[in-house]
């Protein structure tokens, strides 16, 4: 029996997950991912909280607070952005500048994890899901730097890399597809809007009864259609973009190489033609006429 498409995770963000009657969807989802239970105290206030022309934009985030008061980022991202990384670590900074009140000491700094959903490939890597943390190596003892036992008082922490911001990259679109635990069962959610029968884990089944598309109102069934169109044109316009630099970087070289070419000297327009893929009527265009 074929499984019903459910509403999108981004646009759940968006619209059903900040209602304090679903928190138990994500707090399913980062208990599974972060491997500890998730409590959400309260959503806070991110840059698509606001209903604006940036609901078009193709990013959706969202900020929460847990019960040992760290501050989650949890951000869907679709468009290509080879600067993604530093981004990210923007975003966390701004968050830990944002929540550090004046005159407060930095041992006040917030815990902030960065949790970011990617629909297009980012670096080079074999996996779907990348952790990063922040570990000081001795470079001639290659020990690990660890918190003083005064340190972990004070932060209420007990390893030093757990004091600086965490970064969980999800690359949906490496997953094969074959759930083997159930964080793997989220994936499968995330990448196909699906959740099999025999799914177990934590929030999915509330995701199956709150973000089925037949319970949206004509209204909300409409806008989540507009919305979908949204992100189909955007990639469009992205993929056509690339392509068209992509071609003009390549005509730059080719007309960089057929000028080298004539200087040289010693081939015509025909060879030249052939070897730069330009045609015969452009390269002499760019041969210097001969004064008589």
């Amino acid at each position: 029996m074929a499984q019903r498409k459910l509403i999108s995770f981004d646009w759940a963000m968006k619209k059903l997950l900040r209602s304090k009657a679903n928190f138990e969807i994500l707090e399913g989802f980062l208990s599974e991912l972060l491997m500890e239970d998730v409590t959400i105290l309260e959503i806070l206030e991110s840059e698509s909280n606001q209903e604006d022309v940036r609901d078009k934009f193709n990013r959706v985030d969202l900020k929460v607070t847990n019960q040992k008061k760290e501050m989650l980022i949890i951000e869907v991202q679709y468009e290509r952005e080879f600067d993604y990384l530093q981004r990210i670590l923007f975003g966390t900074s701004k968050v830990i500048t944002e929540h550090l009140q004046k005159k407060e000491p930095y041992s006040k700094v917030a815990k902030v994890i960065s949790i970011n959903i990617l629909y297009f490939d980012l670096g080079h890597g074999e996996d779907y899901i990348y952790h990063g943390t922040t570990s000081f190596r001795g470079l001639h003892e290659q020990d690990l730097l660890q918190l003083s036992e005064e340190q972990q008082n004070l932060y209420g922490r007990d390893k030093l890399h757990e004091i600086f911001p965490e970064y969980y990259l999800v690359k949906v679109n490496n997953f094969n597809d074959i759930a083997k635990d159930t964080l793997d069962e989220w994936i499968y959610f995330l990448k196909n809007e699906e959740i099999k029968g025999d799914f177990k884990a934590k929030g999915l089944e509330k995701a199956k009864q709150e973000l089925d598309i037949l319970k949206l109102s004509d209204e909300e069934r409409r806008a989540y259609e507009r919305y979908q169109d949204d992100l189909h044109y955007q990639a469009s316009m992205v993929e056509s973009s690339y392509t068209i630099g992509v071609k003009k970087g390549e005509d730059k070289k080719a007309l960089q190489i057929a000028m080298n070419l004539i200087k040289k000297g010693v081939l015509d327009a025909q060879e030249i033609a052939e070897i730069t893929e330009l045609s015969v009527e452009e390269i002499n265009k760019m041969i210097p006429s001969k004064e008589p």
